[in-house]
């Protein structure tokens, strides 16, 4: 299973990094069902002028579509930084199997609040190429300063 999630983190950081050369902050996502990838995004707030289009919430949106419903009991998403609370709202709705991040999120991050802001079902697995998706990251900021 260690195999697959880096290989699927992997292209989740892809992700990041086309969030990364269109100047967002560099987030990215990937969902799987099945062994299958139903939804890739990454985050879009600048180009959509929407505070609600992080990588994670249009990656559910996109896999909902994909799979013909609002559940996603049997999915996995990976995305490179620990969700933040809205996302893990919009997880918890979905029902999604489950959560696979890279790097951890100390300030905004839905671990702050607790594990039970997740769907109980939900497995969680933290730290997945935490180093390359912190790297990204302080690309991008070290850019703005």
């Amino acid at each position: 299973m260690l195999n697959e999630d880096a290989y699927f983190m992997g292209l989740a950081l892809r992700q990041a990094e086309r969030a990364l050369e269109e100047d967002e902050i560099p987030v990215g996502a990937v969902v799987v069902c099945q062994g299958r990838i139903v939804a890739k995004a990454y985050n879009q707030t600048e180009i959509l002028t929407d505070v609600t289009a992080h990588a994670e919430m249009l990656a559910i949106t996109s896999a909902a579509q994909t799979v013909g419903g609002k559940y996603l009991k049997d999915c996995t998403l990976y995305v490179t930084l620990e969700p933040c609370l809205m996302c893990a709202g919009a997880l918890y709705w979905s029902q999604l199997g489950r959560l696979v991040f890279g790097a951890y999120e100390e300030k905004r991050g839905f671990l702050a609040m607790g594990k039970q802001v997740l769907h109980p079902k939900t497995e969680v697995v933290g730290g997945l190429l935490a180093e390359e998706s912190e790297s990204l990251l302080k690309e991008f900021f070290s850019r703005k300063r």
